[in-house]
């Protein structure tokens, strides 16, 4: 279940993600250039309607047509989402996400029926007629269809959403981001439904709360700043610093998840902080004017509109805080070494087939010696894959192994020619799946993981 339902999550940000630069423009120009921005300007703040109305929907359907389709897909699915905007006064993202897709899956089944009955010279003319024509209809059907449903949907979602923060129980949401987080959902919950949600919001108020939820890095700076003053484990004491930097500051808070599911009463903590800050960015009535990707300190003072930029920042600091307190708790109770669920459940299949005489149920083999392309993958592609394949990198040319390149990519989209791939063990089962032909290598900790070392050592006695 967990696997589907981060490969459900995967399919909606896949959405967002490729067009999150457009959204900080968009967030940029909201928050410098509209009448209460940094640096008012009447005839730039003409570009704010426009991308919100129809630039980013479009960018979203694009790309939903695209993963369906491929360019085809793409085309189409923006030809139906204009038809969807232009039939409901409210942002269309939603709308968007769901045309996207739909037109690419039609014009995809459309091309699968034609394949082979099309008469040697009319392939063009049945190519671009066929996306003309089903285009039309698609867009005439959202027009009186998909948009004044989704424009009723959102309707109750808006009305939803201002009965939880007036009944003040709105930050509560934060018990159900953070467990799922961990679980490698945390794109999925951000890009495929925050951030949607949050333009909405900025389209009426100009700022959103929705990008303050799992954006916050606070509650995962709590937990690392615990591990690394009370620690017993010497490992992970000096190799939290360094995570703590590149959650805070860099933003990817996959790096933290680790340290959290090493020992998964933390989650205390992590709850506790995001419900913390989240309860003080409601009574302060604080948003941010675009998605602060990725979630750091630096992108929530790029984001904050203009005289609330400390006010944003605080937050933070609450959610380190409670985070910090209730985590260092757990640590000093805890012992010297906390194992993950994950690595009990391996432990017992190794056991278990050792009991058997049969081998551990572990990799595909592969000739070492042969390795040309290592593939770090996260669930993105993006964040903590391209740190993770930047240690490998580097400690692949202090070992002379410097004609093997290393990639980053999506866990779902493995490249075919991949003979390594890296992963943390939670993706394990999508990476069998996206790449059967490789290596599987899972780690736990992206900066201190033995199993970089183990990799480097065997790649070497392999060549020698």
């Amino acid at each position: 279940m967990k696997t589907q339902i981060q490969s459900f999550g995967r399919f909606l940000s896949g959405m967002v993600m490729p067009n999150i630069g457009a959204f900080i423009a968009w967030g940029l120009i909201t928050a410098l250039f509209i009448p209460s921005g940094w640096l008012p300007n009447e005839q730039l703040a003409k570009m704010v309607g426009p991308f919100l109305t129809y630039v980013l929907p479009l960018l979203i359907a694009y790309m939903g047509g695209k993963m369906v389709a491929g360019d085809r897909g793409a085309v189409i699915g923006a030809i139906t989402t204009v038809g969807v905007i232009c039939g409901t006064t409210y942002t269309m993202f939603m709308g968007a996400m769901i045309a996207g897709p739909l037109a690419g899956y039609i014009i995809k089944k459309f091309d699968q029926a034609v394949d082979g009955h099309i008469k040697p010279g009319f392939e063009m003319l049945v190519n671009n007629f066929s996306i003309g024509i089903i285009g039309m209809i698609l867009a005439i059907i959202g027009f009186y269809g998909i948009g004044p449903i989704m424009g009723i949907i959102l309707s109750f979602l808006t009305a939803g959403v201002q009965l939880l923060i007036n009944m003040g129980i709105f930050p509560l949401i934060g018990l159900f981001v953070e467990p799922a987080k961990v679980l490698f959902l945390n794109n999925a919950i951000n890009h495929g439904i925050f951030t949607p949600l949050g333009a909405e919001q900025v389209a009426t108020a100009g700022k959103s709360i929705f990008y303050m939820i799992e954006t916050n890095p606070g509650p995962g700076t709590g937990v690392l700043l615990a591990y690394w003053l009370f620690s017993k484990d010497k490992a992970t004491k000096q190799s939290a610093p360094g995570a703590l930097i590149i959650h805070l500051l860099g933003g990817i808070h996959e790096i933290s998840f680790p340290y959290i599911l090493m020992n998964p009463a933390l989650l205390l903590a992590t709850m506790s902080g995001s419900v913390s800050a989240l309860f003080y960015y409601s009574i302060m009535d604080l948003g941010l004017s675009g998605p602060p990707a990725p979630g750091s300190l630096i992108a929530y003072i790029a984001m904050a509109p203009k005289g609330t930029t400390l006010l944003a920042i605080f937050g933070i600091f609450i959610a380190a805080a409670v985070s910090f307190v209730i985590a260092s708790i757990i640590i000093k109770m805890s012992n010297k070494k906390d194992t993950t669920l994950e690595d009990a459940q391996d432990q017992m299949k190794n056991m278990k087939a050792a009991s058997k005489g049969q081998a551990a149920p572990q990799t595909t083999v592969i000739d070492m010696s042969t390795i040309k392309h290592i593939i770090f993958a996260c669930d993105a592609g993006m964040g903590s894959s391209a740190m993770g394949a930047a240690v490998i990198k580097k400690k692949l040319k202090k070992a002379g192994l410097t004609d093997i390149t290393v990639d980053h990519a999506s866990v779902s989209d493995v490249p075919p020619d991949a003979q390594v791939v890296v992963c943390h063990q939670d993706l394990a089962d999508r990476a069998k799946q996206s790449a059967p032909q490789a290596r599987l290598i899972t780690i736990d900790n992206f900066m201190a993981a033995p199993q970089y070392d183990e990799l480097i050592n065997e790649l070497r006695d392999a060549r020698q």
